[in-house]
């Protein structure tokens, strides 16, 4: 009771002083962590922090500023806006599926031309592989002839050309193999993928 009566006090002193009169300047009202209420058209630095409401002349509050959240709060809003966030992010893959397809056949064979075309990739790879990998066997065949790779200590070095194009061959392979496992990944992330649509498309249409 004597913190509303000191809160009355405190506001019709300011009203009659013309601190809120001008229409450039406002007139806060905020309570302190003790719970008196306090009125002034500037918020003092130790009470930056809190919830301050705005008034205008007749005491009615126009606006409220909030407090500073705490760390705990700002963590609950990210948590909140992330799930936000992702729940938008469904709704749109959602409705892109249903606009996208009109039965699981259609989803079906869509993932099985993916699939052929990464495995129809997969063999050119292969095939392109086992030819690098003959010419591997035959630069090698050659080299042995040659130092480092001859064991007779009165073979001659082996001629740079022949060096280089071992190296370049093996790294040609290599980058071939790299490819390989990229396009055998590929096709099990498509295949996961088609096999999730198919799952939610089931779900959205209520399917078993």
């Amino acid at each position: 009771m004597m913190y509303l009566l000191r809160a009355s006090i405190l506001l019709s002193f300011c009203l009659a002083s013309g601190v809120a009169v001008a229409q450039d300047s406002k007139l806060y009202r905020w309570v302190d962590n003790e719970g008196v209420v306090h009125y002034g058209d500037s918020i003092p630095a130790e009470y930056a922090e809190l919830e301050r409401q705005v008034v205008n002349e007749h005491g009615i509050t126009v606006d409220v500023m909030q407090a500073k959240k705490t760390e705990e709060e700002l963590a609950e809003d990210a948590r909140l806006e992330e799930l936000r966030v992702e729940a938008a992010l469904q709704r749109r893959q959602d409705q892109a599926l249903l606009a996208t397809y009109l039965t699981i056949d259609e989803i079906v064979m869509h993932r099985d031309r993916r699939v052929e075309l990464f495995q129809a990739q997969a063999r050119v790879t292969e095939l392109y592989l086992r030819n690098l990998q003959r010419r591997m066997d035959s630069l090698r065949e050659e080299a042995s002839k040659f130092r480092p790779y001859s064991a007779d200590p009165e073979a001659p070095m082996i001629d740079p050309d022949l060096a280089d194009d071992m190296t370049m061959t093996k790294e040609t392979i290599a980058r071939h193999e790299e490819n390989l496992r990229k396009f055998e990944s590929d096709e099990q992330s498509i295949v996961s993928r088609f096999d999730g649509d198919i799952d939610r498309f089931k779900q959205l249409k209520g399917l078993n």
